[in-house]
């Protein structure tokens, strides 16, 4: 897709627009319903439909087609993104106040990520076409590592700093208290910082490693960096509701580490196939309307599989419960019902 100087330049003041709004939404710390989480996660998404849209009318229906494809992809990846960001908000004890607003920033530091990401990957794929069998060989060294973790009878409850964020606490020093949206106060005299700014620093730096899966992931989709930009802008701006939206599904999509493994390694062999046809293979190469219709064909079957799963642990746990002599979950509602009334 050719996409001139000033195409650029009005996306990417639509974008600032749209990312301006959500800051003003979440400027003042509060506590997010599922209602206000709810109506914006809507928002964001109908925004992207709306933009694969006019790809397909004012572009071409394949660059409709990357885009969607791009856009479900970096979806489904930023959602298991927030597995980590959960795990990141109960080690440092986030007040839910403050959390959308340590997830905004969250959000802009990963789209600053992967710009210059993408920058850099579409400049070394214009060079050096071999780079797409680094990039399928990662994202299948990648769909096998999920893999043995979800098999793994180990479940990941805590959060760890890396060795940098280690560092900067020693060397700053933390303050004991969150001191509202402050991200450094004065202690004796010295600077120090608010566990605010830790927790800032934490998501900063994951959001790198999420970049090093999701940026050759749709560069497997799509070598249009027009799109790769645009699509996870879109998937990312509204990630923010979505944390708030379903912080209590996440626990329940048991099998989406299963299914994220499925898509890695799928685009990760539809990448090599790319290679060997750009280096005169004969080999079959993967379009995009398949390539779309196995990503969202994984995403339904893991969802509905996930929740089935989850279903009947519910239903064994009660019964164990129930064996024991431990109240249930219902039991406990209608114990509290009783002795209100």
């Amino acid at each position: 897709m050719d996409v001139s100087f000033t195409l650029w330049l009005l996306t990417i003041l639509g974008l600032s627009a749209l990312i301006a709004v959500d800051f003003f939404i979440g400027r003042k710390p509060h506590d997010v319903s599922i209602k206000e989480a709810g109506i914006w996660t809507i928002v964001w998404i109908a925004l992207a439909i709306l933009f694969g849209i006019g790809l397909m009318i004012f572009g071409t229906s394949q660059a409709s087609g990357e885009f969607f494809a791009g856009f479900i992809t970096e979806k489904s990846l930023s959602v298991d993104n927030l597995f980590v960001f959960v795990l990141i908000m109960a080690k440092f004890s986030v007040p839910s106040h403050l959390q959308q607003r340590v997830l905004l920033i969250g959000v802009l530091i990963a789209l600053v990520l992967r710009a210059i990401f993408i920058a850099a990957g579409a400049a070394i794929i214009a060079s050096f076409s071999w780079v797409f069998y680094i990039f399928g060989a990662f994202l299948i060294y990648t769909a096998w590592k999920l893999i043995q973790e979800a098999r793994s009878d180990e479940e990941e409850d805590d959060f760890e700093e890396n060795r940098l964020l280690k560092s900067i606490e020693k060397k700053f020093g933390v303050a004991d208290r969150y001191h509202g949206t402050k991200l450094f106060i004065q202690v004796n005299g010295k600077r120090v910082l608010t566990p605010l700014m830790v927790v800032m620093l934490a998501i900063g730096s994951t959001d790198i490693l999420f970049a090093l899966d999701s940026i050759p992931a749709i560069f497997g989709l799509t070598q249009d960096p027009y799109i790769v930009f645009t699509a996870n802008a879109f998937a990312l701006m509204g990630l923010r509701q979505l944390y708030f939206l379903i912080g209590g599904l996440l626990k329940r999509l048991v099998h989406l580490s299963y299914g994220l493994s499925v898509i890695l390694g799928f685009i990760g062999v539809k990448l090599v196939l790319h290679a060997l046809h750009e280096n005169g293979v004969h080999v079959p190469e993967i379009s995009i309307p398949f390539s779309l219709t196995v990503i969202c064909g994984v995403l339904i079957v893991t969802t509905i599989t996930s929740l089935i799963a989850s279903k009947k642990q519910a239903e064994r746990e009660a019964a164990e419960a129930l064996e024991a002599g431990e109240p249930t979950a219902k039991a406990k509602d209608d114990d509290k019902d009783s002795v209100q009334t």
